[in-house]
């Protein structure tokens, strides 16, 4: 076992990462896995999609990913079987710096403001369904990997 010691943000806070293998978030490591575009599905969650589009709901994504990735994000949704979204929302440079919990709800907001209600949201950390502007059901899915407080 080894503990690291992580500050995050400019809040100062520490954060301890405790266990074997525990490796500390490398940001240049994650974007080149995600200019690879080749993440799969999770066949349920891809299941429900097109379940979604076929009653005829309107879709829209929300990520915490930063806008600089857009096209290998879409390039990677649609490899992995997603189409036909309404919407692909991006951390802009005015989000930065934003915990996930208050930037998902603002761009939540912006939906409902926008006329939209949102009928169901799912996601892998709790930061994706708390907040505000929440959804009248939400589905917390299983992420073994990591947690985003």
């Amino acid at each position: 076992m080894h503990r690291a010691t992580v500050l995050v943000g400019q809040s100062g806070i520490e954060a301890f990462i405790l266990g074997t293998r525990s490796e500390i978030f490398d940001e240049h490591s994650f974007n080149d896995w995600v200019q690879l575009a080749e993440a799969p599905a999770i066949p349920a969650s891809l299941r429900l999609y097109q379940g979604l589009q076929e009653l005829g709901f309107t879709i829209v994504l929300l990520t915490g990913r930063d806008e600089f990735q857009r096209n290998c994000t879409e390039k990677n949704l649609q490899y992995a079987g997603f189409s036909s979204w309404e919407r692909l929302f991006l951390r802009g440079d005015t989000d930065k710096g934003k915990l996930a919990t208050i930037y998902k709800s603002e761009k939540r907001m912006e939906l409902t403001d926008q006329g939209f209600r949102i009928h169901g949201n799912s996601g892998d950390q709790w930061s994706d369904l708390i907040g505000f502007a929440v959804a009248k059901r939400s589905f917390k899915l299983p992420n073994p990997l990591y947690y985003i407080s």
